[in-house]
């Protein structure tokens, strides 16, 4: 199951950092002014072995006064109902405000595990500033400095303690994921696949109440069938729509093997699309992107190509991705994303033998071999795929430190030639033979 970590708190008690800090990011926006973090606020992190994602919270909190307390109150509501644990930070420079002692108020009543993060304690003297939050009655105070990064590992390793490890009864079956940003017709298309209304769909953003699995068994395909979900409670505030959806999106993509990403054709792809699409990838899933409502599109000969390839641009590098447009309320070309989705099931679990690869991999690296560097040529002797849940593959060479990225890139494209793996993110290691 994914272990998700909420980072929450009132504004400006530094979790963007903190957050950059557990992905090893820039991602998030870093400022003194409170309520500057905006985009993209999810991420995935490993320590000691064990991944997880990291959300940031305050990216989704709308900046006006009326709104502000209300929203982080809602978030952290939302945050204890989807997250596997909770980092409650606070700041040791102001002490325990209003807010603080809110916010408390709620992670008390949750039966989640919530650690309390005493930021900014940058030296000595405010060591001893951390023990009025005690008074929260929450348990263990941490203290850490997110900016230098002190502290930060004894909090990792208590928390990896909480993480659920038991998995999930497996399903042999190949799970597929439907994701995408509110009311691009995910339900639609769910019920248009299995011909009856399983879910409730109206025009409203947002009315999927859970994440549904459905076991799909007909016109000779079968598989789980994962609909992302958000909301069962309208919300005042937008952003907080925007969160409920991402934290369940991430839930079912870790299950899923391979997600169908849908987007609105009359949008394109937006910054949230970008990041599904990115998590999918970081996270190994198969990917097919799925262009629905392109009816209501007015196209020329031109048109899908010219969509097709501005996706592939702001999708770089992994472009290799199955792109295929629909209208599921004309139930237009549907089962064809069913077949695409299955194909790249395939191509993430497909095995090349050894020699099949060396044969024809080694020949076109002797033609293109890597650029030497500091006068020493680097030469790669033996290729093998490594047993993995998507494909991985080892390249054997005597100075594998210098080989640099557009040298893998070529040698992801010239497997992606040979061989099918459309759909499938491919990892490549260079090893000290």
């Amino acid at each position: 199951m994914s272990n998700i970590i909420a980072i929450v708190g009132r504004p400006n008690v530094g979790k963007s950092t903190l957050f950059n800090r557990l992905t090893e990011s820039r991602k998030a926006i870093v400022d003194d002014m409170s309520g500057v973090t905006r985009d993209r606020h999810y991420g995935v992190g490993e320590w000691t072995d064990k991944q997880f994602t990291v959300i940031d919270t305050g990216g989704y909190v709308a900046n006006s006064e009326d709104v502000y307390e209300a929203a982080i109150r809602e978030q952290v509501l939302i945050a204890i109902e989807e997250a596997s644990v909770l980092i409650f930070m606070v700041d040791v420079t102001t002490g325990i405000t209003d807010l603080d002692d809110d916010i408390a108020q709620v992670l008390r009543r949750s039966d989640k595990p919530v650690f309390v993060a005493a930021n900014k304690v940058d030296n000595t003297a405010l060591y001893n500033e951390i023990h009025t939050f005690y008074g929260f009655g929450l348990g263990e105070v941490y203290p850490l400095s997110s900016m230098t990064g002190s502290g930060t590992g004894e909090l990792l390793d208590e928390i990896i303690k909480k993480f659920d490890d038991t998995p999930e009864e497996e399903s042999l079956l190949p799970k597929i994921t439907i994701a995408g940003r509110p009311n691009v017709g995910k339900s639609s298309l769910v019920n248009a696949l299995i011909g009856k209304e399983r879910n409730i769909v109206t025009a409203n953003a947002g009315t999927t109440r859970d994440s549904i699995k459905i076991h799909y068994n007909q016109f000779g395909h079968e598989f789980m069938l994962i609909d992302t979900a958000g909301l069962r409670k309208k919300t005042k505030v937008k952003e907080n729509l925007e969160f409920y959806s991402v934290m369940r999106t991430i839930k079912a993509l870790e299950e899923a093997d391979v997600v169908v990403l849908m987007i609105d054709a009359q949008e394109g792809l937006e910054s949230q699309d970008i990041n599904i699409f990115h998590l999918a990838e970081k996270n190994k899933k198969g990917i097919v992107i799925l262009v629905n409502k392109w009816d209501l599109i007015e196209k020329n000969t031109k048109t899908m190509k010219a969509f097709e390839d501005e996706i592939k641009e702001r999708i770089r590098p992994f472009t290799d991705v199955p792109i295929i447009f629909t209208s599921v309320l004309n139930k237009q070309r549907i089962f064809k994303a069913v077949e695409a989705a299955l194909e790249v099931y395939t191509n993430r679990g497909k095995k090349i033998p050894t020699s099949k690869l060396n044969d024809v991999m080694l020949p076109l690296i002797e033609n293109y071999p890597p650029p030497a560097l500091k006068g020493k040529h680097i030469k790669i002797k033996y290729i093998t795929q490594i047993n993995g849940t998507s494909p991985m593959f080892a390249f054997f060479c005597n100075l594998p430190q210098y080989i640099k990225d557009p040298y893998k890139r070529f040698i992801e494209n010239k497997l992606r030639e040979n061989f099918d793996f459309s759909g499938a993110p491919i990892q490549i290691f260079f090893r000290q033979k």
